[in-house]
């Protein structure tokens, strides 16, 4: 198992700067993006360097959903400012374009595609020693915290990919529910649908035990081991969260204890999935992302069209569940029932329906769009869409039932209307 140090609590934040003089960081790197920079988890932090006279330079040129150009630039800045420390305030997209610029910071003869994951990249280990990032998450939903995952579109290719490395995890995660405060509600919602993937697809992924061949040498162990025993508490705990209070934190601004929970859930997901790994819904969610047309989705504030990672994870999870239900049926049945379903009367072979159907009325609750069509897809798009997932073995393979192309595509046909 492989997780940062976390430490949960409101107000927490006005603490980093005393971490940072603990740590004789004397250069710090602070990331954000534009829309984040001028809001209070900011502010909070920019209070606590202040107070405590740390030396640091903000780049706050994060994009939402990071590009391989957009993480390049922040790369390049890092480079330039020869930090001794990094800070990350944001959701996933600022904290895993953080984890990139440290690690080509510390690497700075290694070429982009180095680490990135293969079969796009070349997944090299990473062996040279990172500097320290403290990450400040302002969203309930990637985990990113506590993970060693950073997640970009490669535009050349119209496929989302990314880096995994336990050496690029943050050495500590700053969980201050009191940041989550300042989420409209359907960011609130697509990163919570993120959290709920994320702790699905951990649990019901190919055990840990049934992957094969075992890599010769510990370093090249991937982050992404399986299901697993330890993963399995944290994944089942975030499930049970998510079906208590994702619904109140969405409908409701004003409620505390429903935001500060799902704040807690990320990370719980986070560390689920960190060491478990996610399967076919974020492996199909990779193109859905990277070919978005035109949509724009309500509550973001950006230039540039864009489908939220949470929104793209859950919209394939009906279909996904289904297909999968027949490897460890008892799993799937399970975690419906978290999420609400009656299975007194349930027959096991039911369970990918049943868990598909819960699936959906949660979904429909919570005026998720009616599937693909819905956010700009047609079935014409349908081969497309298989040709970016196939590259996404790193997740990919992780399903405990293996798929072929047909299934893909049957998938994505099953996926375009939901209700």
């Amino acid at each position: 198992m492989a997780i940062s140090n976390v430490r949960y609590g409101e107000g927490v934040t006005k603490e980093i700067g005393m971490d940072l003089q603990n740590l004789g960081a004397r250069r710090v790197c602070l990331m954000t993006d534009k829309n984040l920079s001028k809001l209070p988890p900011v502010n909070a932090v920019l209070n606590s360097l202040a107070k405590y006279g740390i030396n640091f330079q903000m780049y706050d040129n994060v994009r939402v959903e990071p590009t391989d150009q957009s993480f390049l630039d922040a790369i390049q800045f890092a480079k330039k400012g020869d930090f001794d420390a990094y800070v990350a305030v944001g959701g996933g997209s600022v904290i895993d374009t953080c984890k990139a610029a440290n690690l080509y910071a510390a690497s700075p003869s290694s070429e982009f595609l180095d680490y990135v994951n293969a079969p796009i990249g070349k997944g090299k280990p990473v062996t040279v020693p990172l500097k320290p990032l403290i990450a400040v998450p302002t969203t309930s939903g990637t985990g990113s915290e506590t993970t060693g995952v950073a997640i970009f579109d490669f535009k050349e290719l119209k496929v989302k990919t990314g880096i995994a490395s336990r050496a690029i995890k943050p050495t500590l995660g700053i969980i201050d529910p009191l940041h989550t405060l300042s989420m409209p509600e359907r960011i609130v919602a697509n990163s919570g649908f993120d959290v709920l993937c994320h702790a699905l697809e951990s649990y019901t992924a190919l055990p840990y035990n049934e992957r094969s061949p075992c890599p010769s040498n510990p370093i090249d162990r991937p982050a992404y081991q399986g299901s697993n025993p330890v993963s399995d508490v944290w994944a089942l705990h975030a499930l049970r969260i998510v079906a208590k209070y994702l619904k109140r934190a969405i409908r409701n601004p004003e409620d505390r204890e429903a935001r500060a929970n799902m704040h807690l859930a990320s990370a719980f997901a986070g560390i689920g999935f960190g060491n478990a790994g996610v399967h076919l819904c974020h492996g199909m969610s990779y193109p859905i992302s990277g070919l978005v047309k035109t949509y724009k989705p309500k509550d973001y504030n950006v230039d540039h069209s864009l489908v939220p990672h949470g929104l793209s994870v859950v919209l394939t999870s009906p279909a996904v569940f289904a297909f999968t239900a027949q490897i460890h049926p008892e799993r799937h049945l399970e975690a419906a029932e978290i999420l609400g379903a009656d299975i007194r009367t349930a027959r096991i072979k039911d369970a990918g329906l049943i868990l598909a159907d819960t699936l959906r009325k949660f979904l429909f609750d919570l005026n998720v769009d009616d599937g693909l069509a819905a956010i700009g897809y047609s079935k014409a798009d349908i081969p497309a869409l298989v040709k970016g997932t196939l590259p996404q073995e790193r997740v990919t393979k992780l399903s405990p039932r293996p798929q072929t192309e047909e299934d893909l595509s049957a998938l994505f046909e099953a996926s375009m209307k939901l209700y």
